[in-house]
């Protein structure tokens, strides 16, 4: 059996538990940040795009029903403002895109859960890569709602 005895000085003692304890704050603090997110996909092309949308779960036709490009306001208003709450939940923002080229890519949906038909997928780019969407419905008795499924936390 092998034994280690040391001596401390009361300083010394005290240092090393002060020591240990900005150690331990400082992994908790690193430790309790999220996660960087992921970067999102560069889609340049219409399969990439159908692609990326059917990794969230939506069956979309293969082409689009409508593509639409046009410049982005410089600051962010009505209706934008409030669109744009919609896409912070699903991680987008489009406060990035003020002033810049967008491209709207629409789609028909096919798998939307109430209803069979006339469900329409938009999916908003700048520089190809995915800077808002939706889903949503024309018409009186239409609906809007998250592209991405939001994770009640």
């Amino acid at each position: 059996m092998f034994i280690w005895t040391a001596k401390f000085s009361r300083k010394r003692a005290v240092a090393a538990v002060l020591f240990m304890g900005l150690v331990m704050i400082g992994l908790i603090f690193l430790m309790g940040r999220e996660p960087e997110s992921e970067p999102l996909p560069q889609l340049p092309g219409n399969l990439q795009r159908v692609a990326y949308l059917r990794s969230l779960g939506w069956e979309v036709a293969e082409e689009p029903i409508e593509t639409l490009q046009f410049l982005f306001p410089d600051a962010l208003e009505e209706p934008y403002l409030s669109y744009n709450e919609l896409q912070l939940q699903q991680g987008f923002d489009l406060s990035d895109c003020c002033g810049r080229q967008i491209s709207r890519y629409t789609y028909a949906v096919a798998n939307h859960p109430s209803r069979a038909e006339g469900v329409q997928a938009n999916l908003y780019l700048c520089d190809d890569v995915p800077v808002a969407g939706d889903i949503f419905c024309p018409g009186a008795d239409g609906f809007q709602s998250p592209l991405i499924a939001v994770q009640s936390s």
